[in-house]
Order: C-alpha cells, then sequence, then structure tokens
C-alpha cells in the first residue's frame, strides 16, 4: 500500500467515523420505526429466534429480516442499546461508501476519493446511517449490486456479475422484491438506451442465478412455512397494497420526491443537477456513441438516480428513506463531471460557484440553531440566527472564492465538507439534548424509572404511535393502548397528553386514578390506575 492509498483509507475511516458512527447514542430513538425495529431485534434475540421477526410477542411480518439479523449481532456484542441498534445502519453506510472508493478506482481512477467522500457527505446518508431502520441495509446492497453490475457490463468478468447476484440478494433480505424491480428497470432501460438488448439475457446466468437463490430464498421459506400468513402481509399487504392504495396512509403528491431528492443530496445537488442535465442533453442525439463511450457511466448513473425516484412518485404510499437507493448515484454523476471538467481551462462559472456555496453553507444555520427549532418549531430571527447566518455566508464565500481560484475544481471536495462537518458536529453537540427530550421517549422512560419504587406495567392514552414505541422498547415491556387494547385489568402506570384524567377516569370506572408527574417537553401526564377489583 503507497502513502497515497494509506491516506486515502484514513480519510475515508476518519469521515465514516465521524459522519456514521460519532453520538449514535447522542439522542434516543425517535419515530416510530426506530424503537419498533429495535425491539423486534430484541425480542428474536431473546427467543434465539431467527427465522420469524416478533414484536409484543407476536409475529410481525412487515419486512424481511436482514436488519433484524444485523440488530441481533450488534446487541450480541454490545448489548442491548440504542446506539447498538443503530450500529448496522451506520456499518453499511461505510460498507457503500467503500464500495464507491473501490468502484471508481476501477472504473474510473483518479478521482475514486472525492466520489467515495461526496456519498459519505450526504445528507441523505448522513442521516439513514444513523437510523435504526430498514433503509441504509437496502440502499447498501443495492448500490454494491448496482456498481457490480456496471463492472461485469464493461469488463465482462464473471467474477462482478456473481458480485451483483449476492448483494441483490441481500438487498431482497432487505426490503423485499422491490430490489429487483429497481435493478430490472435500471438494466432494462440501460440496455434499451444503448440499443443492446442482447445484455439482459447475457446476465442471466444461472451459477449468479443460483447464487442468489441460495442467499435469499431460505429465510422466505422458513418464514412462510413457520407463518401460513407471510405472503398475504407481507408481499400482498406490505409490498403490492403499500404500492398501489393508501391502506398505510402515507399519501403525497406526486412531486414529494423531487424536494426529497434535492434535500438527500445537499451539499451535492447544485453540482448533481448540473452533471445530470449535461448527460441528457448530450444523450438524445449521440445515444449508441456515447454508451459506447467513457460517459456510459454517466448515462447509466442518471437511470439509476431516476427510476426509484419515478417509481416511487407512481406509488400511493410514499415515505423519504424509499429513494435512499438512488443517492449514490447523485454523488458518483458529481465525480463524473469533476473528472470531465477539472482541467478546463474556463475554470467553473461563477454562477455555479455561488450557488453550490450557499445551497452547501445553508444547513449550518438551522444545525447551529437546531436546539431552538426543535422546540418551537420555526427558526427565529434574532441574534443567534443571526451569527449562524453569518457563519454560513462566511463559508459560502470560502467555498466561492476556493472553486473560483486556480485550484477550482479539485478542491471540491475538500472545500464543501467543511460546512457538513460543521453543521452534523452542530447537531450533535448543540442539538442533541432537545432532539432527545423533543422526540425520543428515553428521557419520559428515565424519569417514570426515578419515580417508581418497583417496576409496574405501563400503557398509553391518547399518544402517538412514536411515545407507544418508544415505551416499549426502552421499558422492554408490551405497551398496550387503551384504545386498541382496553384498560389493563392490574395496577399500572398509563401515560396520556396533558388534560387527559378525566377521559382516563372515564374509561376505569370506579378504580382510583393518581397524577404523578409529568413530562413537560413532550407535553404529557402520567397517572397510577389501581387494580380491577375482582368480586
Amino acid at each position: 500500500m503507497n502513502q497515497r492509498t494509506r491516506a486515502d483509507w484514513l480519510l475515508l475511516v476518519g469521515f465514516c467515523v465521524f459522519l456514521f458512527f460519532y453520538g449514535l447514542g447522542s439522542f434516543g430513538l425517535i419515530g416510530a420505526d426506530e424503537p419498533r425495529y429495535a425491539q423486534v431485534a430484541r425480542e428474536m434475540l431473546a427467543r434465539h429466534d431467527w427465522i420469524t421477526p416478533v414484536l409484543g410477542g407476536k409475529p410481525w411480518l412487515e419486512k424481511p429480516i436482514l436488519y433484524y439479523w444485523q440488530a441481533m449481532m450488534s446487541f450480541t456484542i454490545f448489548g442491548v442499546s440504542d446506539w447498538a441498534a443503530r450500529v448496522p445502519s451506520a456499518i453499511d453506510a461505510a460498507l457503500m461508501v467503500l464500495g464507491v472508493y473501490l468502484f471508481l478506482r476501477h472504473v474510473r481512477p483518479g478521482f475514486h476519493l472525492d466520489g467515495a467522500l461526496m456519498t459519505a457527505a450526504a445528507a441523505g446518508v448522513v442521516g439513514f446511517s444513523r437510523a435504526a431502520a430498514t433503509d441504509m441495509p437496502l440502499a447498501a446492497m443495492f448500490s454494491l449490486a448496482m456498481m457490480a453490475w456496471f463492472v461485469w457490463w464493461e469488463s465482462s468478468a464473471k467474477r462482478y456479475l456473481s458480485g451483483f447476484y449476492v448483494f441483490l440478494a441481500l438487498a431482497t433480505l432487505a426490503k423485499g422484491p422491490v430490489a429487483l424491480v429497481l435493478a430490472g428497470a435500471i438494466v432494462a432501460l440501460f440496455a434499451i438506451f444503448a440499443r443492446d438488448v442482447s445484455i439482459i439475457p447475457k446476465m442471466f446466468w444461472l451459477p449468479g442465478i443460483l447464487l442468489f437463490v441460495v442467499i435469499a430464498a431460505p429465510w422466505y421459506l422458513a418464514v412462510q412455512l413457520r407463518n401460513p400468513e407471510f405472503f398475504r402481509i407481507f408481499i400482498l399487504e406490505h409490498n403490492l397494497a403499500r404500492f398501489g392504495t393508501n391502506l398505510y396512509h402515507h399519501p403525497q403528491p406526486f412531486w414529494f420526491y423531487i424536494p426529497v431528492i434535492m434535500l438527500g443530496l445537499i451539499p451535492w445537488i447544485v453540482f448533481t443537477i448540473v452533471a445530470a442535465v449535461e448527460v441528457i442533453r448530450a444523450w438524445w442525439p449521440e445515444r449508441q456513441a456515447l454508451f459506447a463511450s467513457s460517459d456510459s457511466l454517466s448515462a447509466f448513473l442518471v437511470l439509476w438516480l431516476a427510476i426509484p425516484v419515478i417509481l416511487f412518485s407512481i406509488s400511493q404510499s410514499k415515505l423519504p428513506g424509499y429513494i435512499l437507493p438512488a443517492f449514490p448515484a447523485g454523488t458518483l454523476l458529481v465525480a463524473e463531471y469533476l473528472r470531465r471538467h477539472v482541467d478546463d481551462e474556463d475554470g467553473v462559472p461563477l454562477w455555479l460557484s455561488i450557488l453550490h456555496g450557499l445551497v452547501a453553507a445553508a444547513p449550518v444555520v438551522p444545525a447551529l440553531m437546531i436546539g431552538y427549532t426543535v422546540v418551537e418549531r420555526h427558526l427565529p430571527w434574532g441574534t443567534g440566527t443571526k451569527i449562524a447566518s453569518a457563519v454560513a455566508i462566511i463559508l459560502a464565500a470560502g467555498i466561492v472564492f476556493t472553486l473560483r481560484s486556480k485550484l477550482g475544481l479539485r478542491m471540491l471536495r475538500f472545500v464543501t465538507l467543511i460546512p457538513v462537518v460543521v453543521a452534523v458536529g452542530a447537531v450533535l453537540k448543540i442539538g442533541a439534548f432537545q432532539l432527545d427530550q423533543s422526540l425520543s421517549a428515553r428521557p419520559l422512560v428515565q424519569q417514570l424509572a426515578q419515580m417508581e419504587t418497583k417496576p409496574m406495567p405501563l400503557a398509553v392514552f391518547g399518544v402517538r404511535r412514536e411515545t407507544e414505541f418508544g415505551l416499549a422498547f426502552y421499558r422492554n415491556q408490551i405497551v398496550p393502548s387503551y384504545e386498541t387494547a382496553g384498560v389493563p385489568a392490574e395496577e399500572h402506570i398509563v401515560v396520556s397528553p396533558h388534560g387527559a384524567k378525566d377521559a382516563i377516569a372515564t374509561l376505569v370506572g370506579d378504580r382510583r386514578v393518581s397524577y404523578l408527574g409529568s413530562f413537560e417537553p413532550q407535553a404529557l401526564d402520567y397517572y397510577w390506575v389501581a387494580a380491577k377489583v375482582t368480586h
């Protein structure tokens, strides 16, 4: 390993550790999915069951197994905790970045470190790398599969086609048949636009298909045999019905993923758009020549970026994480643009330098003010915001000056990473406490533990799903809801929004209800409810 390679690895490891792993437990699990997925893995580990996902002691068949296996291994090594539940996504993100580095070093050497660090620093990658969820496992395995496929297409080396099938199988274990649909659509369109449909039969290579089946099929068969309802719940309801109907109440307008992809690719989105437009403009009049040239990678990346966005825009159910597999294509497009233009005599246009500088530095403002915005739900215009804006303007000016200098695009990666590091550091150091207090059940559980004289059953009434699932994970117990499960017969504590005592008293009848305390950051009260008297 030469000195340059060692320096590359040090940078990759350093940035991956900081962006993906540092401060994973700074704030507790947030949203409904994080605590729910973490609890499924914990219950599976406790039951020594590596086949059936279980939540609250019952099969929970909405998602495949890969994340749960990863979380179970993390819990085995580090113990059960919120940060250990996030480790799998951090590892998968780091593997994806490593894959980008090796991929570019093989197919487009010279800009492999740029592409890898750009991918690591994309806002969507950083965010989902810190989430205990299935989105990053899918995105990482799918991205590795697509990169392996392209190397096979360029080289015809069967070992890369084998890699494609291996990673596609893992992507299928991460989130199901959506990986096959996305890969099939991208490859098919690439073959059509390249006017070489022979690509498709060539890729149906029997040893590779066997690899896919050996890796992906055993779990699907085992879980179906143990749980005959799996096909209906997972395939029919959580794949087909989720795509075609609003069964799970995630409606969004058709254009929903346009702002999602733009925010997720910050700070690189300006160069991503410029690169994509450049490729498309060259694509139509000289399509066959483009696919036969070194720019074939850019054409492939445009398809990889566009297909998930288009496909999920058609879907009736939309969540931001659905298009995470497209994000690496966007950062790879920037690396390819850099390769083509780094030696341009005219340098970076002024308008492009200014726009990129403003977009790259803008997140510093909400990051520095996150402690306030999480509580107040808006960004105030006061002294703090003025100082944060001044910092962002200085950073933007530095980016513009650097890009307009003789170094130009050679410094794009370095100068843009500065506001990324500032923003991530600010969120973790300044905003972690308020994020924890406002969005996680962890501080509430800590407060309950300090108040209790003995462990007691817990129930909820009128709270958000995020609170219900968060309490279940941090208490490691089933937390029934009054609305769905009724009032527990035994003595228990019930958590509810402020002002719900009269409604609780009505539901429990003649049982005693005593106010115990409040958790003001989330406007919650908790009460002691006596056991039901039996005659």
